[in-house]
């Protein structure tokens, strides 16, 4: 008799979401999906709203990365505008995006990752948690707690909140960068070259004990995306992106966000509320790519900074080509702090940082625009029609946990397949099961944005949970 094993909610995740795994008759698995179950439609409330207030409407979706939709979202309102923001202004944006960058990667690695990678995968569940990390490594925990304090902290000092900041407008940002402001900053970045490269440290140490996993956890050929500089450098706010295969040949490069829609297009799978991306050309799924920290470090050829640059060239050891493993997006993370403290000083060193001008101002210009950024998950692009009067008409986003959809589920059913045998599994197997998913750091509340007609099934259960009526949309 066939089975279904079902994971719900899957933990350490920001969201809702839930794991099923299909059975034969022979206890082997056939097939495994993650939904995504949660509904949002920030695109639809969105029409008829003055295009200038959408960065801080859109900054709203998510309080774990809510920078990358003000960055996106500004530079779409400014494709309207038709306007080019002054250059202190650009390096501000920088500067606060690496800072969300730092917080949310630190999130990710300490907070949900780490209690895998220090307790083991089999550990006891009630001690898998930072609180855990923190009572079996204490530097380790300090570590996680400083750098996401200190991400949080910039995020404050720039924008006055540390989330949902409003900082960020349609051409520049609101106000200038003062000697005070600067001066804070600086005194927190000796700590978290500290803390970053403890955790790189006890990284390195943690990750030959998981051999098998690396070879199971989302671990296959595959396309990646990531934004690129001209000099061929890591690059989140500018840059043009650049898609390559599974050997790293180039697919398609000086991807602009006005071309985005061109090249890149989104099916809807009746197991998720999340869309999946792919490159037209490809088809879908075989256009399906990764984004995030896996895809940048594979894709660039130079970070820019001297103890990132180091790093990289490390990184870049794992494989002779793309590091295919999802498990080492936890790595990828890790370099990535280190260049956004290299960077966040780099560009406070800037003789024009605390220049007063700082924004630019027109009206509507065009009556469509497109912006796109690096979010800690990945690519994420913002896509706006307004009318004359500058009113948003439509909207559409593309969020880097929707690009990375078809792999998460790839990635699932590799490892189910490796670990459940005959039926039968443990605890620990669905932990690893879950910990695949966790290595993409999926943001379900960001993806889940309805682009068409989305299936739909509504549920009514009685007290003693029976169903007593079934209402569906296919």
């Amino acid at each position: 008799m066939s089975q279904t094993i079902t994971i719900d909610p899957v933990t350490r995740l920001e969201g809702h979401g839930k794991i099923t795994i299909q059975l034969n008759g022979q206890g082997e698995v056939e097939n495994a999906h993650f939904h995504v179950t949660q509904v949002r439609g920030f695109e639809r409330f969105s029409e008829g709203r003055p295009f200038y207030e959408m960065p801080s409407l859109m900054a709203r979706i998510c309080g774990i990365c809510p920078v990358s939709h003000l960055i996106a979202s500004a530079k779409a309102c400014e494709a309207i505008m038709s306007v080019r923001i002054p250059h202190t202004a650009a390096q501000l944006r920088r500067l606060l995006n690496l800072a969300q960058m730092v917080q949310s990667h630190a999130l990710s690695f300490f907070y949900l990752a780490s209690p895998d990678l220090l307790l083991g995968m089999e550990a006891d569940p009630k001690i898998r948690n930072i609180l855990g990390v923190a009572a079996a490594k204490p530097e380790l925990g300090r570590a996680g707690i400083a750098l996401r304090r200190i991400g949080q902290s910039i995020i404050e000092l720039l924008g006055d909140k540390r989330v949902h900041p409003g900082w960020v407008v349609p051409g520049g940002v609101t106000e200038p960068l003062s000697p005070e402001k600067r001066d804070k900053i600086l005194a927190m970045l000796p700590e978290a070259y500290s803390s970053v490269g403890l955790a790189l440290a006890a990284y390195k140490q943690m990750a030959g004990t998981f051999k098998p996993e690396i070879e199971v956890f989302a671990n296959f050929p595959s396309n990646y995306m990531s934004l690129i500089s001209e000099e061929e450098a890591i690059d989140f706010t500018d840059g043009a992106l650049r898609l390559i295969d599974a050997h790293g040949n180039i697919i398609e490069d000086g991807i602009t966000a006005s071309r985005y829609t061109e090249v890149i297009g989104e099916a809807v799978e009746n197991y998720s509320y999340t869309k999946f991306a792919y490159y037209k050309p490809l088809g879908y799924p075989d256009g399906s790519y990764r984004v995030g920290p896996l895809a940048r470090l594979n894709i660039v050829k130079s970070m820019g900074t001297p103890k990132a640059e180091k790093e990289l060239a490390e990184f870049k050891q794992l494989a002779a080509g793309p590091v295919s493993s999802s498990f080492y997006y936890h790595h990828a993370r890790l370099v990535e702090m280190l260049y956004g403290i290299e960077k966040i000083e780099e560009i406070l060193a800037d003789s024009r940082i605390l220049d007063k001008h700082v924004r630019a101002t027109a009206g509507v210009n065009r009556l469509e625009g497109a912006g796109q950024a690096e979010a800690p998950r990945g690519v994420l692009h913002h896509h706006y029609k307004v009318d004359e009067n500058g009113k948003i008409i439509w909207a559409n986003l593309v969020i880097a946990t929707g690009q990375n959809n078809n792999a998460m589920n790839r990635g699932v059913l590799q490892a189910a397949r490796h670990y459940v045998k005959d039926g039968k599994f443990t605890e620990g197997v669905l932990n690893r099961v879950e910990a695949v998913v966790r290595t993409f750091d999926p943001c379900l509340s960001c993806s889940t944005h309805a682009f068409g007609q989305m299936p739909l099934e509504i549920s009514l259960l009685s007290a003693d949970g029976e169903v007593v009526d079934r209402v569906a949309r296919e």
